[in-house]
């Protein structure tokens, strides 16, 4: 037998009577007499199987009883099902064959580890089963995205991470030495996106961005994944429905392939569901009434900071958006309501249960003397968006766009309690490693 299957094919019950042969890590094992009970997993799923003296060579037996955990395996059986395994289905095992016995001391025991030796060790943590479902669900998250840009006639479509003008502002740029020059980390694909529309159309992108801000709040990483989109011929409320729609699709696939993994974390398929669109609009004003009312001091002209936007995601038991944020703490190319020009048409997306801020965008400015002026205000120097300005003289249309952070939204969907547990390896202000 020379064909390995895959232990969820095995779980699926397609292979019940049965000889397989599978292969995989040693994830636990416990004796009982005459059997072994050895949990398998191998990427795809867990799976009990059992070694039964007498059914196996005797020195196979006694070999076995010398594995350790994470030991790589290969091993081949009949499957049955059994109500009492974990699965309900179990391999038999007829012959075993140790490709690699790990050392006795694997570090992660089972007893509590503090998050700064699990953040150590976190490439031997990552094999945990919390966080193995939180991949998964990440994994199929940004499946279900990428479905529906497809389905709705989007091109993916990749920018630099290598940039010279600020997109976001230069209080957060990391800067590196680009030979003879400085060059700084992409914040964000947003200008380049602009220049895209009038080649491709609608686009959307999914690539690191960073941001050096020296916080250490649980919802901020130095290195994180943007979902980002952007649509010619589309204005404030059009960005709000792509985003409505996009997020619902995800929600209802969530739903539907990672139905077992959200239950262990918590969240039931059916509380996503519950959380589908339409989502409540909010004008920023609102929103400053609202925090008045839970006696939060907020005064108007200020940004929301993660303070303010867990008081107020309390008050909403699903994703809303907050609207027409002050021209002063939005950046230069966020386009004025032309009904009061002190405000943006923007938009961010506050996921509930205290998560805050999962979206950010808007409707951009498309006028050239409009964005001049912004560029002027904000103490800009235009030679250092002379090609971005340049896409105002050649055929401009309205246009928005959004990014969306993924492990903000990931975080909330897995309820977790810090973003560093949204990605497998985190960046965070104190750390780097591994």
């Amino acid at each position: 037998m020379d064909e390995f299957v895959d232990v969820s094919s095995v779980l699926s019950g397609q292979y019940t009577g049965k000889t397989v042969q599978i292969r995989g890590w040693l994830d636990n094992m416990r004796s009982s007499g005459g059997i072994h009970f050895f949990m398998i997993r191998d990427g795809t799923g867990i799976i009990q199987c059992t070694m039964k003296k007498g059914k196996v060579d005797d020195a196979k037996f006694e070999e076995a009883k010398n594995l350790t955990q994470e030991s790589s395996l290969g091993l081949i059986g009949t499957v049955f099902e059994d109500k009492r395994a974990p699965g309900g289905y179990e391999i038999r095992i007829e012959n075993i064959n140790v490709v690699h016995l790990a050392e006795a001391d694997y570090p992660i025991a089972k007893k509590f580890h503090g998050p700064e030796f699990l953040l150590d060790h976190r490439h031997l943590w990552i094999r945990s089963p919390k966080m193995q479902a939180i991949l998964r669900v990440r994994s199929k998250f940004l499946e279900a995205a990428r479905e529906w840009f497809q389905n709705n006639g989007y091109t993916e479509f990749h920018s630099p991470t290598l940039i010279t003008a600020a997109c976001e502002g230069g209080s957060t740029l990391f800067s590196v030495k680009y030979f003879e020059q400085e060059a700084y980390l992409s914040q964000s694909w947003q200008l380049y996106a602009e220049a895209a529309i009038a080649s491709l159309g609608k686009i959307y992108t999914l690539a690191p961005s960073f941001r050096a801000e020296k916080s250490r709040t649980r919802r901020h990483l130095t290195e994180y994944w943007h979902l980002e989109a952007e649509a010619p011929w589309c204005d404030l409320d059009c960005i709000m429905k792509v985003q409505e729609s996009l997020l619902g699709h995800i929600f209802t696939k969530l739903a539907e392939k990672a139905a077992k993994e959200l239950e262990m974390l918590g969240r039931p398929p059916q509380e996503i569901l519950r959380m589908s669109p339409p989502f409540q609009r909010v004008r920023y004003d609102e929103v400053v009434s609202i925090l008045e009312k839970r006696g939060v001091k907020f005064e108007y002209g200020n940004d929301l900071g993660w303070v303010e936007e867990k008081q107020l995601t309390e008050e909403f038991d699903k994703p809303f958006f907050v609207t027409h944020f002050p021209e002063d703490i939005k950046a230069f190319y966020h386009k004025p309501d032309p009904a009061n020009p002190d405000v943006t048409l923007s938009v961010d997306l506050l996921a509930p249960e205290g998560y805050g801020e999962i979206t950010g965008g808007g409707q951009r400015i498309h006028d050239l003397g409009e964005l001049l002026k912004r560029i002027e205000e904000e103490n800009l120097n235009p030679k250092d968006y002379e090609w971005y300005i340049d896409l105002r003289r050649y055929g401009s249309v309205p246009h928005s766009g959004f990014g969306l952070g993924v492990e903000r939204t990931v975080a909330w969907i897995c309820k977790l309690e810090h973003i560093r547990d949204a990605i497998a390896f985190p960046r965070l202000i104190n750390r780097v490693y591994p």
